[in-house]
């Protein structure tokens, strides 16, 4: 998927290649990196990759995701008319929980295809709701998460896989 700073100033297209437990392998601008992640204690995650380690933090917002590296700060923002490699991954196949709460809905089930701005799941947390967006066109494979449940920051919620833009639309299951 292609991203882009919010002043515009950078794009990068990211891929994630694949993921086993904490470790990480993914293309940036068609570079291959594999980074080992450790939740860290206070929120966020220390990424070790080539030798260094640093300290990321990141937040989806419904437009774009948010992430601090260090004191660096990024506002991406998904670019539509993507590339056609980027066309068959997503962004993250995982949607995780952006902070500890409870899970009050969940919108999507299992088997469905969802559009890129469509509500997946709604958290509650210091009693203000969250609603979490898809990113991208995708089918939702696992649901992890259940209505009432409480989750920790970084919890596994939803699983998700490309959509395959060569089925027809009937083909969405209904609910």
């Amino acid at each position: 998927m292609k991203f882009r700073t919010a002043n515009g100033a950078q794009t990068f297209d990211v891929e994630i290649l694949s993921r086993d437990g904490a470790l990480l392998r993914l293309r940036i601008d068609g570079e291959e990196i594999t980074a080992e992640i450790e939740p860290a204690a206070r929120g966020g995650a220390l990424v070790r990759s080539r030798g260094r380690s640093l300290r990321v933090h990141a937040a989806r917002r419904r437009n774009s995701i948010l992430v601090a590296v260090g004191p660096a700060v990024f506002d991406l923002i998904p670019v539509e008319g993507r590339g056609a490699r980027g066309a068959h991954g997503l962004a993250t196949p995982e949607v995780t929980a952006p902070m500890p709460g409870k899970v009050l809905k969940v919108v999507v089930a299992e088997g469905e295809a969802v559009a890129a701005g469509q509500p997946l799941l709604v958290l509650e947390a210091m009693k203000m709701e969250t609603t979490l967006y898809a990113e991208g066109d995708a089918i939702v494979g696992k649901v992890h998460a259940a209505p009432g449940a409480m989750v920790e920051h970084g919890a596994v919620l939803l699983e998700l896989s490309p959509a395959d833009s060569s089925k027809p639309e009937s083909a969405t299951p209904n609910r």
